[in-house]
């Protein structure tokens, strides 16, 4: 029996406003995350399954210079280059993570490899790469990864710091250091992601990030944990998340939306409500997630001034939305 299919996937979440925003990036945009969810869909339409189809939509995303994962990725206060990716299969809740790559070029297949040839379910740099160089993944420089873009807003983000810290200095000399003071989710956070559900009813998610410009000592945000940024149960829910990550692990976010249907029988669109607007808001956890039911459902909340996102099914019309509206 064929189930109805359908795939929805973001290219992160934040202060997206529409006039800073040329009617020529808008158009880019929009196309890689139309490209990027007719790769995915393409898999499902031919019946493939929901975990490769959400495999390949995010990698379409990695490769795409405009998001912050793969070749997009930003960068550490260091100047280079640490990832993180995870996906989940709903049929049985198994799941692989990397975190803190820095060379394979599609951080989301390193995942996959952690998943299916490793007892385990999340790695850590180097081990992640020596595993991906084991199976042969492709490997990039450092200079595949740059963009311009991401490098201005390195040295934005370090010159702002040092102004703060000269300023926190005159005021109070015996303060704390000022390690964290340029943590501006706002400018900085980014992820891309993708959540299925196949012909055979099976749910997927997939999430990659670059993480946070100018983060230090090796931070991880949501992105690679499984139950904060991905989740996949064949009896609930897919959801991939994109935000602040440090709000989004202490709220368990994707775990708990899974949690809201599977114990209080709470549809797919009211969970994410009460998670993304009535748990996260409050306590400042900007973002959002793209989510999708075992029914075929989709929703696409967040409570930030926008999110980079887009949706096909089998039983209606491409979305690709960017602004509230």
């Amino acid at each position: 029996m064929d189930f109805p299919f359908a795939l929805a996937l973001h290219g992160g979440a934040g202060t997206i406003s529409r006039t800073l925003m040329t009617a020529e990036a808008e158009q880019n945009y929009r196309q890689a995350l139309q490209l990027a969810a007719e790769a995915g869909y393409d898999v499902l339409r031919h019946g493939g399954a929901a975990l490769d189809a959400v495999e390949t939509a995010v990698v379409s995303l990695e490769n795409c210079p405009l998001f912050n994962a793969g070749c997009g990725a930003v960068f550490t206060h260091e100047g280079h280059h640490e990832m993180d990716a995870s996906l989940m299969d709903g049929r049985d809740r198994a799941a692989g993570a990397v975190t803190g790559i820095r060379s394979v070029q599609n951080p989301i297949r390193a995942a996959r490899l952690v998943m299916d040839k490793t007892e385990h379910v999340l790695l850590a740099y180097p081990g992640n790469e020596e595993l991906a160089r084991e199976f042969g993944l492709p490997q990039q420089p450092a200079e595949y990864f740059f963009t311009q873009h991401r490098y201005d807003q390195l040295q934005q983000a370090l010159t702002e710091g040092r102004m703060r810290l000269d300023h926190s200095e005159a005021q109070a000399p015996l303060a704390e250091p000022a390690a964290f003071v340029d943590e501006d989710p706002k400018k900085k956070m980014g992820t891309v992601g993708a959540v299925a559900r196949d012909q055979h009813g099976n749910l997927a998610a997939a999430t990659s990030t670059g993480g946070m410009t100018n983060k230090r000592y090796s931070r991880i945000g949501d992105s690679p944990i499984i139950g904060s940024g991905t989740f996949a149960d064949n009896r609930t829910c897919a959801i991939s998340c994109t935000g602040h990550g440090e709000f989004f692990l202490r709220a368990v976010v994707a775990h708990d939306i899974s949690c809201l249907m599977d114990y209080r029988g709470l549809s797919l669109a009211e969970a994410c409500r009460i998670v993304v607007h009535e748990k996260l808001a409050p306590v400042g956890g900007e973002g959002g997630l793209v989510a999708i039911d075992g029914t075929g459902q989709i929703a696409l909340p967040f409570n930030s001034d926008g999110m980079y996102r887009a949706s096909l099914s089998s039983t209606g019309s491409l979305y690709v939305g960017i602004y509230k509206d």
